[in-house]
């Protein structure tokens, strides 16, 4: 691994940038962290922890094609982002209809006892995961040998 390479951001493209930014405020606890004044345009930094959403306002290219279920399968697109939380089923009580479930929640016990996850749509269309119980599996080698 390159010295010092770490973890940094996403970048999303949104139709408005206040509706995107309130949504993974209220949702999912990020922060304002910086704007960046392009005079026409601005770039908004959210934080939660050492990760950053980067907004940018979207082109006037059209809507994209919409993902469904568990986001685009096609080479070349994100998938989608993924948080995990503690309880899929009170995220949910929360989220109320803020958001379209696109699949789940379901349960993947046959993996993981206690693994949950469910996927929605952001205000944009990106699909977002959200898991509970989820574990990595011990018996692999840290170092990756």
């Amino acid at each position: 691994m390159a010295a010092g390479l770490r973890w940094s951001h996403v970048g999303l493209n949104c139709t408005d940038q206040k509706t995107t930014e309130e949504f993974y405020t209220r949702y999912f606890g990020f922060a304002r962290a910086r704007v960046v004044d392009l005079g026409e345009t601005q770039i908004v930094f959210l934080r939660k922890g050492d990760a950053y959403l980067e907004l940018f306002a979207a082109g006037e290219t059209g809507p994209a094609r919409p993902a469904n279920d568990d986001g685009p399968q096609a080479p070349g697109r994100m998938r989608h982002l993924a948080f995990q939380t503690d309880s899929v089923d009170a995220f949910l009580a929360e989220l109320g209809d803020a958001a379209e479930v696109t699949l789940g929640p379901l349960d993947f016990d046959d993996f993981i006892c206690g693994w949950r996850t469910v996927w929605v749509r952001d205000p944009d269309g990106v699909i977002v995961e959200v898991s509970q119980g989820y574990e990595d599996d011990g018996s692999h080698d840290k170092d990756g040998a």
